[in-house]
């Protein structure tokens, strides 16, 4: 049985979303990328399984925040990995940004991103298999 390692992006930046796409790809994982907190939360909402992690922008369209997203995640699956990626905004990862989790200031390496979420997935709990 394959294991999924879809990887869900939440960026509103194009030329972000792409590189993060991209190296995530690369990296050997599937990323899905959405523009909006509450896209990403609609797709959580309806299947949060299948999300192995989240790699989210802080500012994003919308009303929903990225902060707002990465809780909404955990609430959902309390071992979801969860790599913020910010230009600003790092000063309030401490109090708004959930546990166990990684901030990445842009502009940051691709592969940062990838190691980022593969430590992250590394320490989480191993994956119960479903057969």
């Amino acid at each position: 049985m394959k294991i999924s390692l879809l990887v869900l992006v939440v960026e509103d930046d194009y030329f972000i979303k792409e590189l993060a796409v991209e190296a995530l790809s690369e990296g050997g994982f599937e990323p899905q990328a959405v523009a909006s907190g509450e896209e990403a939360c609609a797709l959580l909402q309806e299947d949060h399984h299948k999300y192995r992690a989240l790699a989210t922008d802080i500012h994003l369209q919308g009303e929903l925040t990225g902060w707002d997203v990465a809780r909404q995640a955990r609430e959902l699956s309390l071992d979801m990995p969860v790599v913020y990626m910010t230009g600003d905004g790092a000063d309030q990862w401490p109090s708004q940004g959930v546990p166990n989790s990684i901030l990445l200031t842009k502009p940051f390496a691709p592969a940062q991103l990838v190691t980022a979420v593969s430590s992250l997935l590394n320490a989480a709990a191993p994956i119960a298999s479903t057969e």
